[in-house]
């Protein structure tokens, strides 16, 4: 499962989404997109924002931190 996080480090709901994800043993790439223009480039392309939290999980893409989506694509339930 590829699993991408969007986040800046001023951002406490990139965290939050950080912690969730690590709290359930999920594996991710965190992309900062205040120091990488290129991924910031990305990152609104594929999700039509610029604000982050941003979340990838396999193509799927949620924005911000939305517990429901994230476990929904993850196959986490409850």
């Amino acid at each position: 499962m590829a699993v991408i996080v969007y986040t800046t480090p001023t951002c406490r709901f990139c965290a939050a989404v950080k912690r969730y994800l690590q709290e359930r043993n999920i594996t991710f790439r965190d992309i900062d997109v205040s120091r990488n223009p290129a991924a910031a480039v990305e990152m609104v392309r594929k999700s039509g924002q610029q604000g982050v939290p941003v979340i990838d999980i396999n193509g799927k893409i949620i924005i911000g931190f939305d517990k429901p989506k994230i476990n929904s694509a993850l196959g986490i339930r409850g």
